[in-house]
Order: C-alpha cells, then structure tokens, then sequence
C-alpha cells in the first residue's frame, strides 16, 4: 500500500470533504520538498546548499556543541 493509498478524508454531517489525515512519513517528505523548493529560489541559498553538499570536511559533534556552548 503506498502512502497516499493511507491518507484518510474528514468530512462534515453533510459530506463535505473538511480535512485529510497525512502518514507522517509522508508528510515528512513534502514538508521537506516545500522547504529544499523555498530554499532553492535564492540563487545565494542554492549555492550554499551546493557547497555544502559537496563539502567533504566537518568538525565533530562534541566540538561544535561546546562552541555553540551547548
């Protein structure tokens, strides 16, 4: 069964449709979809998310925690 065989219709006594119930799972996809699709109509965001992608360094979580003094 796929996700969008799961989605379950709310509606009304008269039957209107008033709603939608979404598997998390796919909400989850097109809430990230929407965000990466925003991010990605600013050319200075798309080249950082570019950048980042490809960037292949880092500094361990412990480090960036305690510089964030977390």
């Amino acid at each position: 069964m796929s996700a969008t065989e799961e989605l379950q219709y709310i509606s009304d006594d008269s039957g209107n449709l008033t709603g939608v119930l979404v598997p998390i799972d796919l909400w989850n996809e097109i809430s990230s979809e929407i965000e990466t699709s925003y991010l990605l109509k600013s050319d200075k965001m798309k080249q950082r998310l570019l950048e980042a992608k490809n960037r292949d360094t880092g500094i361990p979580l412990e480090e960036a925690l305690e510089k964030l003094g977390i």
